[in-house]
């Protein structure tokens, strides 16, 4: 069996570990972090800018909005599938192998998609990027947590969280500069990709090999080791693509116009960013378990609170707030998989972490526009706030068994 030891082995002769030491005498490798979450940021401005700039090109073209959310649900199910074979592919050829191989497939695969320029032809496609997309994130996490002491585990994960959310608010920017218009907006994304094969090269030296042991715990066995974990993660994802994709037709039921309407995500988009940092000291002063009930009591309160405010001065800051937690309960459910795995363990639950965030987004809008369009627009807080209750019931039982 193949692994990364060998592709790391000629830089790592001339190459020193880099690393500054922590109150308890471990080393701290901010070398390597920092070239993993620089690599997992540039990815996320790609994938920030591609979602917008197709459905863009394909709303100018009179492509229908359900074809267009069709087309951009391919992405997610390329998470899917990809996920359970992560593991198994990080083992035979090597993480860092598999990263680097996987930026260059990305790129490749906007290229196509640049130069087909059908809809039907970037049903495929798109489920590609997602599948070639998905197994970076998975192995980068894996190896910030593992790298990650945890002494410092809250606040680098917070960190972690909090630029690689502005690395996908950046994308949409980037279309500012560079249009919708040809090649530039894709050359971007594309450069993009295959930078982020270059960072894993720079730092290959430095991170640490994955797990090589001879039974490697698969994704769907990682269901029954971390179910509550799994579903706060399916709980984070319902909330951002509920948010982003029907947050206009509730707000709209308001009368409420597309600039306040646009406003109001971009101040949620700002709390998912600038909050996770803040989350991550409280993790440390209060644990991960406490402050992971309190990012989903906030998201029910969020819930039931956004009618009643949606006239008022307050909707600002419970937006601000909510796009915080709502995205927390990932970032939160991230530091307790550090916790609580190590080895073949670990990455089967980034892999499986990625398959239920793709189940989340596939899934969630949807299932929110079917409650709308039968109870009317309070039908979004409703089915957010169920899914809210729901994991607030389990995890206080969780927590009196405990």
């Amino acid at each position: 069996m193949t692994d990364d030891r060998q592709f790391q082995s000629a830089a790592a002769l001339h190459q020193p570990v880099h690393s500054t030491t922590s109150p308890q005498g471990a080393p701290v490798p901010w070398a390597a972090m920092a070239g993993i979450i620089t690599t997992v940021t540039v990815f996320a401005v790609a994938q920030g800018l591609t979602y917008p700039l197709l459905s863009f090109i394909l709303e100018r073209r009179g492509t229908t909005s359900g074809l267009i959310g069709l087309s951009a649900a391919m992405t997610p199910f390329g998470f899917i599938v990809s996920a359970p074979l992560v593991p198994a592919l990080s083992g035979h050829i090597g993480a860092a192998r598999l990263a680097v191989l996987c930026s260059v497939l990305a790129a490749l695969t906007l290229a196509a998609i640049a130069s087909m320029q059908n809809v039907w032809a970037w049903m495929p496609l798109r489920l590609l990027l997602g599948v070639f997309a998905n197994p970076l994130y998975v192995i980068s996490e894996t190896w910030l947590v593992s790298l990650t002491p945890a002494l410092y585990r809250g606040r680098i994960m917070g960190l972690y969280s909090s630029i690689v959310s502005a690395g996908f608010a950046l994308g949409p920017l980037s279309l500012g500069l560079a249009g919708t218009e040809g090649w530039p907006p894709f050359l971007i994304g594309i450069a993009a990709f295959l930078f982020c094969g270059l960072i894993v090269l720079a730092v290959v030296a430095r991170l640490p090999a994955m797990p090589q042991e001879r039974e490697a715990i698969s994704v769907i066995s990682f269901f029954a080791l971390a179910p509550l974990l799994l579903f706060a993660v399916f709980t984070a994802a319902a909330f951002e693509q509920v948010l982003l994709s029907l947050f206009a037709v509730y707000g709209a039921a308001f009368g409420s116009d597309e600039q306040r309407i646009a406003s109001l995500i971009t101040c949620f988009i700002t709390g998912n960013a600038i909050l996770q940092v803040l989350l991550g000291r409280m993790v440390e002063r209060f644990g991960s378990r406490r402050t992971l009930l309190f990012c989903v009591l906030t998201c029910l309160a969020a819930c039931l609170l956004l009618s009643p405010s949606f006239d008022t001065w307050l909707i600002w800051p419970l937006f601000f707030a909510w796009g915080g937690v709502s995205f927390g309960l990932y970032t939160l459910s991230l530091i307790q998989l550090g916790e609580r795995f190590t080895g073949p363990s670990l990455i089967a639950g980034n892999a499986a972490f990625a398959f239920v965030w793709g189940l989340g987004g596939i899934l969630g809008s949807p299932a929110t526009g079917m409650a709308m369009q039968m109870i009317g627009h309070h039908g979004l807080p409703l089915s957010l706030g169920l899914l809210s209750l729901t994991l607030t019931v389990l995890l206080m039982v969780e927590r009196r068994l405990a």
